[in-house]
């Protein structure tokens, strides 16, 4: 027992460490400009919410900046299933692509984001896309298609094969077999992908630093406009970093269960 108390106080003092920059942050939001500037900071004041009040009235639009980091994120989650479901299938069952493709695709999650910046910055302004929404959806789901396949890609391996051959022999088509049989059973392995694309792609900051200018800035990179030539606003920043990490914290908070469960159904085999 007093083994597992030890456990428990360094897993306590582990978790405050982590979460100590966001602790800070929120207790920042809610300080006038001359406490927070103090040099002797103070636990105890009356918390404020003219930061809150100042990033949605102020200068910078940031509910703009709300709405495109969630259809940005959201748009992409989907994406990534879309493209990866059926390419995971055929790898993990039919082999194709398994020994050229699948390794090479998965090894790019590998490299520096910052390698594939230029790249991307060019083929947008080739196509008129910089600064779009659309851009932006095309490259972020690009970034998380990697660890999409492969986390699908072993979720179906874990599948029993048995139910697919059943099916198969009552009738059903490829494409029947994917939407009716295959879907509902990895579910869950879906869900976790969708998550896991969605935070990702929420708290991103190289891309749409670079790949926006004003009509598609996302909040990573809305807040940071609040470090300014004249000094850094840490209070207007402090509310936007807490009200950031609301929707991702949500997502994840609700769909626990299906993350855990999705991300144990397996590895990938062979």
């Amino acid at each position: 027992m007093k083994r597992n108390g030890w456990v428990w106080i360094l897993v306590a003092m582990a978790v405050f460490l982590m979460n100590l920059p966001v602790l800070n942050a929120l207790i920042t939001s809610f300080k006038s400009y001359a406490e927070i500037q103090s040099p002797h900071p103070r636990w105890l004041f009356r918390p404020i919410f003219n930061n809150y009040a100042s990033i949605f009235h102020g200068q910078y639009p940031f509910p703009a900046y709300f709405l495109n980091s969630l259809i940005v994120a959201a748009s992409a989650a989907i994406l990534v299933v879309v493209v990866c479901f059926p390419a995971a299938y055929a790898i993990a069952r039919y082999g194709t692509g398994k020994r050229t493709f699948f390794p090479v695709v998965v090894g790019i999650r590998l490299m520096p984001p910052i390698v594939f910046a230029i790249p991307y910055y060019l083929l947008l302004q080739a196509a008129g896309l910089i600064d779009t929404r659309i851009g932006l959806i095309a490259v972020e789901m690009t970034m998380n298609i990697p660890i999409a396949l492969l986390l699908l890609v072993g979720f179906v391996q874990d599948l029993p094969k048995e139910v697919e051959e059943a099916a198969l022999v009552d009738g059903c088509s490829t494409t029947e077999l994917l939407i009716r049989v295959v879907l509902p059973m990895l579910s869950t392995g879906i869900a976790s992908v969708l998550i896991l694309t969605f935070i990702f792609t929420w708290n991103d900051f190289l891309f749409p630093l670079i790949l926006t200018i004003t009509k598609a800035t996302t909040i990573t990179v809305g807040a940071s406009l609040f470090i300014t030539s004249f000094g850094i606003q840490w209070g207007p920043i402090s509310a936007a970093i807490v009200l950031s990490i609301i929707p991702p914290l949500f997502f994840a908070f609700v769909a626990q269960r299906y993350l855990v469960k999705g991300l144990s159904m397996g590895a990938v085999k062979g």
